[in-house]
């Protein structure tokens, strides 16, 4: 009989979790709190929000408390749909006020790429069309249907046959709105693109789709997973371009940290799932009534701490103080921002050297977007302080000098 060595965390990390890459960071993270994370006796500063996650910080007290105080009554009931819970109808009552009309029914999924696919089911059977329009760089997921509306053949490429129907524009450009016709069912972009490398359009460019859309008959599908809940300096991005969407799909900073998403319509075009088949799109935990309690407790937040509001102002003050002739734009709306390097053999180094930083005792945590790997992403928790930004802009400075 042998005696089995203990492993590590870190060797059962690579053992036993499929990996995605063959150089994960791999930082052992023992606890998260506001801003920060800790591990191995190193605090690291979050500016990327897990990837626009945690909106409202890590671990926010209203969140904990709203968690702990659902998990003292009940966990999954029954599959979406068929009982009356109260964390889902409040928080879908809270969805619709921070909406325009028509966009008052909302279905609830666990994850941005689930809501993508069912508003992809929802404008086929709504129109009974079968082409759908996405966007060159686009990203709404990596399950097969989202994935086909990916605007990168490099992801692509090596899981095909995908999709039938889908074509893709370039966002932005005004010349590819007549690809939108009376073949189409949806047309499904993100308001602001995220792993293009923040891409904001012009405000009558989305008028035009919109104004398109409703002449052929098409949906207007907007992606809000990442520029939802606050993101960009409004609750909702699409707000500040004076268009409203027939459908709105969020996810991501919607949970506080629990997994939840959400596609969200008129009860008109969201009816047809009730027939033709009955349970058109159904799910076992959509809107799991523990997610669902955490997700209003960030949007309360957000609303009552107006960390929207404060988000624009954010922003422009790391625009102020990342100024280093290495770094050649700083993009973005809102703390949605990308930082622009001549090459990503420029940039990895210093996202490397900010993260493992030897001199400041605190590692900064950014990335690079999957299409735009030549930019930083800069998408901290919205209640990140003005001291916390000149903290890590200190640090990100030093690691370019570097």
């Amino acid at each position: 009989m042998t005696n089995n060595p203990i492993l590590t965390h870190r060797q059962l990390f690579f053992q036993h979790v499929a990996q995605t890459s063959d150089f994960p960071l791999a930082l052992e993270i023992e606890r998260a709190e506001g801003l920060y994370l800790y591990g191995s006796g190193t605090r690291y500063l979050d500016l990327i929000s897990g990837i626009g996650v945690s909106n409202v910080g890590h671990r926010h007290p209203r969140v904990i408390a709203a968690i702990q105080e659902q998990l003292d009554k009940y966990l999954h009931l029954m599959v979406y749909g068929e009982f009356v819970q109260a964390p889902q109808v409040e928080l879908a009552q809270a969805l619709a006020q921070t909406l325009p009309e028509p966009l008052t029914n909302v279905y609830f999924t666990n994850s941005g790429t689930e809501a993508i696919e069912g508003a992809m089911k929802l404008a086929k059977r709504f129109t009974r069309r079968g082409e759908i329009i996405s966007c060159f760089n686009a990203y709404h997921g990596a399950t097969q249907g989202a994935l086909s509306l990916s605007g990168s053949e490099n992801f692509k490429r090596n899981f095909r046959p995908l999709l039938p129907g889908i074509r893709h524009i370039q966002h932005g450009d005004w010349q590819h709105i007549d690809h939108i016709t009376t073949k189409t069912a949806a047309v499904i972009m993100e308001v602001v693109q995220g792993e293009a490398g923040v891409r904001v359009p012009e405000a009558a460019y989305l008028q035009a789709v919109r104004q398109r859309c409703t002449a052929v008959g098409a949906l207007l599908v907007f992606d809000e997973i990442q520029t939802g809940f606050g993101r960009t300096g409004t609750f909702w991005a699409f707000e500040d371009f004076g268009v409203v969407p027939d459908v709105v799909v969020c996810a991501k900073g919607m949970g506080g940290g629990m997994p939840i998403g959400a596609f969200i319509s008129s009860a008109e075009i969201m009816g047809v799932f009730k027939n033709n088949p009955i349970l058109g799109h159904i799910t076992t935990f959509g809107g799991h009534p523990v997610c669902s309690a955490a997700s209003l407790a960030t949007l309360r937040v957000i609303q009552d701490e107006k960390l929207h509001e404060q988000a624009e102002a954010k922003g422009q003050l790391f625009k102020q103080l990342l100024v280093h002739p290495k770094i050649k734009s700083i993009r973005g709306k809102g703390l949605m921002l990308a930082a622009e390097f001549n090459s990503f053999e420029v940039l990895k180094p210093v996202i490397d050297r900010a993260i493992f930083n030897a001199t400041s005792g605190m590692g900064v945590i950014t990335d690079w977007f999957l299409f735009c790997d030549n930019s930083m992403r800069i998408a901290p928790p919205l209640i990140i302080s003005d001291d916390q930004i000149r903290e890590a802009c200190a640090v990100i400075l030093d690691a370019v000098d570097a």
